[in-house]
């Protein structure tokens, strides 16, 4: 079966209406050139106007088949629990990894907890940012140290590990990455044993610099993992809600840090300096601790009614 384009078929018809093939035209071909164009344009627009109506499509499938939570939400496993007030949701575990990989365009990787979001946005909104939930039970992390830690050195340690990370994913066809600096210095709660800080990021050539903004809740057993994913210029954003974000999260009772039995309990091999510095995935490897989530929002080239399908997400929220 052979198939014809709008173009082909047009070229087609020419041939078969002139009595002079398109070489042994005595006249100009400047009429025929000019169709020509015009026919490919025509064909262009069309070729685009389906690819754009397809990823509408998509957009509008893709957001009706996610749920939207608030309220008391219990975290796989029964460790731990978010109280997620109205002004933001929550998405499970098979929502979220759809979110990272299919509409952020991510790795494939492990469920994690779920991810939040504020209620001002849908995943694909273009200055949307979310937190990714996890948990590591690495045993219980020590803070006696915490307030001896040199955070400048350990900034170098780590840029140092990350230049090495880099060569590794080189290696493996991922861009480059390079740790460029605090953009918030590591904080250390006592009171509560949440712990949070901040990093700039440069991946390869893309021209503006990702923001990995963490937080980490200590328990009995491990650390409940909390990464904002979004860009530098949402820094001032981010900040605002991070304390809000820190609150909804809390181990379940026999679960927190408080609960606590040196004679049964694993004690994690390193303390806040290493949890900061990432040595709770070096047995990984190095190309893992570098694996960050980013928003790459492929579909926003395709979908200019994208705003549309976001507001009635927006309303699915508020329901």
């Amino acid at each position: 079966m052979r198939i014809t384009t709008p173009f082909a078929s047009f070229l087609f018809s020419l041939c078969l209406t002139s009595p002079f093939s398109l070489a042994e035209s005595p006249q100009s071909d400047q009429p025929v050139a000019e169709e020509i164009s015009v026919a490919q344009s025509e064909s262009a627009a069309t070729l685009e106007l389906t690819e754009a109506e397809a990823r509408q499509q998509w957009a509008e499938e893709f957001l009706n088949s996610i749920t939207p939570q608030t309220g008391t939400i219990s975290l796989p496993g029964g460790i731990a629990s978010l109280e997620v007030p109205e002004n933001f949701y929550y998405l499970s575990p098979q929502d979220s990894k759809r979110v990272l990989e299919e509409a952020w365009g991510n790795p494939e990787s492990a469920l994690g907890l779920g991810m939040l979001f504020p209620a001002q946005y849908s995943p694909l909104d273009g200055d949307a940012w979310g937190v990714e939930i996890d948990y590591e039970e690495e045993g219980y992390v020590s803070d006696e140290n915490a307030a001896d830690l040199d955070y400048d050195d350990l900034l170098k340690e780590m840029q140092a590990d990350t230049r090495e990370s880099s060569a590794y994913r080189v290696e493996a066809g991922y861009e480059s990455i390079e740790l460029v600096g605090w953009a918030a210095q590591p904080y250390y709660d006592a009171q509560t044993h949440k712990l949070y800080w901040a990093k700039e990021l440069k991946f390869g050539s893309i021209d503006f610099n990702t923001l990995n903004y963490n937080v980490r809740v200590l328990g009995r057993q491990g650390v409940l993992v909390m990464n904002f994913i979004a860009n530098m210029n949402q820094l001032s954003e981010i900040e605002a809600s991070r304390d809000e974000v820190l609150a909804m999260a809390s181990f379940n009772e026999g679960n927190r840090y408080s609960d606590f039995n040196p004679d049964i309990d694993k004690v994690a091999a390193y303390g806040i300096g290493g949890l900061v510095a990432g040595k709770v995935l070096a047995k990984t490897g190095l190309l893992a601790m570098a694996l960050v989530f980013l928003k790459k929002f492929w579909f926003l080239l395709f979908i200019p009614l994208i705003w549309l399908k976001n507001i009635i997400f927006k309303k699915k929220v508020e329901s």
